[in-house]
C-alpha cells in the first residue's frame, strides 16, 4: 500500500457531543501528531461549534486545529475519496462517496468503548462488501484491542499543571483557588434523579464541597434543586465567560461553568478531587487526569449498557481492597441506577485515598496501549496483507 497521506472521518453527531468528541479528538491528533492530511466530515456544526468555539457554525467548510471540517451536507458527486476512510461508530457512509470507493480505499469502522471479553474477538474483523473491506476497529483497555486516545504529551502536560497552573485555571473560570480543605468535584452528567441525593450528601456533610457543573443537560436539575437557595448571579472574570451563576447549601458550593473548548477540559478534570463524567470521550478523559471518577454510561432500552459497567468495573477494581471496590462499584450503580446515593457517598469518600493511587496506576497503565499509534499500524499491516495478495 502506499504511504497513507489522507484520512476522511465521518460522525453523525449523537447525543450532542459524544460521538463528535471522540471523532473530533482522533482527527486533531491524526493530524497535529503524524501528518495526516484529515478531513472530519459532520453534519451538525453547531454541537462542533461547542468544542471548538472559535468555529463557524454557518460555515459548510473550514480548517481548525490542522483539520478541515466539513458539512455532511455537502454534496459528494466530486469528492475524492481519502486513503483511509472512518465511518465513526458505524454511520453510514453516504452512497455517492461510498460508489467513488476503489479496491484500494482502506475502510474502518471504529466502534464504541467496551471492556466486555467479546471485543478482543472482534477486533480487526472484516467485513467483505465487494469490492470494498471494511475493517473493524475496537477501542479498548488491554493489548487485543485499539486502546484509546491519548495525546503523546498528555500524561507530561498533567503532571506539570502545578500550583501556578492550578490557580491560572481558577482565575479562568472566574474563581479564588479554593483551600486546601475543600473537596473540589467536576459534574458532567445526563439528567439523574440521583442528583438529590447526591447534593444532600455534600451539603449536610463535614467537608466543604465546591461541584463545577459544566453547561448541560444535568442543569435544570441543579437549578431546581437551589431553587430556594440562589444566588445573586456572579460577573465570572475570563474571556467570553458572560454571567454565571453560583448557589450554595450548607457545606455545598456550586457553580456552573460554560462549555468550555474540548482541549480546555483536561484542566478542570486535572483541578478536581473527583470527577463524575458521562458517555465516552469525557470518560476517556477523566481515566487519562489519574483521579478518582464516577462514569454515568449512556443508557441503552435493552439494559445492554449494564453489562458494560459491570465489564469496566470488573478490570478496574481488582487490586482494591474489598471495602475500596465494594464502595466503589456501589456508587457507579447507584449513580446509573438513580438511587439515594447518601450511603454510597460517604462509603466512597472513606476509600478515596485508596482510590486515588488506583487511579494514577490505571492511566499508567492504560498509557501503553494507544489508539492512534495502533490504528496507523493496522492500516500499514492491511496494505501488507493486500501486497502479498497481489504478488500471490
Amino acid at each position: 500500500m502506499k504511504q497513507v497521506v489522507s484520512c476522511d472521518i465521518f460522525c453523525n453527531v449523537i447525543d450532542n457531543y459524544g460521538d463528535i468528541g471522540v471523532s473530533w479528538r482522533l482527527a486533531r491528533q491524526l493530524a497535529n501528531e503524524f501528518g495526516l492530511v484529515v478531513r472530519l466530515w459532520i453534519d451538525d456544526m453547531a454541537s462542533f461549534s461547542k468544542l471548538c468555539p472559535d468555529a463557524d457554525a454557518a460555515l459548510q467548510s473550514q480548517h481548525k486545529r490542522g483539520v478541515e471540517v466539513r458539512l455532511w451536507s455537502t454534496p459528494f458527486a466530486n469528492v475524492r475519496p481519502a486513503d483511509v476512510v472512518i465511518d465513526a461508530f458505524g454511520c453510514a457512509l453516504p452512497p455517492a462517496y461510498l460508489a467513488a470507493m476503489s479496491a484500494a480505499s482502506v475502510w474502518i469502522n471504529l466502534e464504541y468503548l467496551s471492556a466486555e471479553d467479546w471485543v478482543e474477538g472482534c477486533h480487526k474483523l472484516p467485513s467483505p462488501r465487494p469490492p470494498l473491506i471494511r475493517y473493524f476497529f475496537f477501542p479498548g483497555f488491554t493489548k487485543k484491542t485499539g486502546g484509546l486516545l491519548i495525546e503523546r504529551d498528555l500524561l507530561a502536560r498533567r503532571d506539570a499543571f502545578d500550583e501556578s497552573q492550578q490557580r491560572a485555571f481558577w482565575q479562568s473560570v472566574g474563581m479564588e483557588m479554593p483551600a486546601t480543605d475543600t473537596l473540589k468535584i467536576s459534574l458532567f452528567a445526563y439528567e439523574n434523579a440521583a442528583l438529590t441525593g447526591l447534593f444532600d450528601a455534600w451539603a449536610q456533610g463535614d467537608q466543604a464541597v465546591l461541584c463545577l457543573v459544566p453547561e448541560g443537560r444535568i442543569l435544570p436539575q441543579v437549578r431546581q434543586y437551589f431553587a430556594d437557595a440562589i444566588i445573586t448571579p456572579l460577573t465570572l472574570t475570563g474571556e467570553g465567560l458572560g454571567e454565571r451563576v453560583g448557589y450554595a447549601r450548607g457545606n455545598l458550593t456550586v457553580r456552573v461553568l460554560p462549555f468550555v473548548a474540548q482541549e480546555n477540559y483536561d484542566e478542570l478534570l486535572w483541578a478536581c478531587d473527583v470527577n463524575f463524567v458521562r458517555g465516552e470521550d469525557s470518560c476517556v478523559r477523566a481515566q487519562w487526569a489519574g483521579k478518582p471518577f464516577i462514569w454515568q454510561i449512556y443508557p441503552q432500552h435493552d439494559a445492554v449498557h449494564w453489562q458494560k459497567l459491570q465489564a469496566f468495573l470488573n478490570r478496574y477494581d481488582v487490586p482494591l481492597r474489598p471495602a475500596a471496590s465494594q464502595a466503589l462499584q456501589g456508587l457507579w450503580r447507584v449513580w446509573n441506577d438513580e438511587g439515594d446515593a447518601v450511603q454510597e457517598w460517604n462509603a466512597f469518600t472513606d476509600v478515596l485515598s485508596e482510590l486515588n493511587i488506583r487511579a494514577l496506576t490505571w492511566a499508567y497503565e492504560l498509557a501503553e496501549n494507544t489508539l492512534a499509534l495502533n490504528l496507523l499500524d493496522f492500516i500499514q499491516e492491511i496494505g501488507r496483507i493486500r501486497a502479498l495478495e497481489i504478488e500471490g
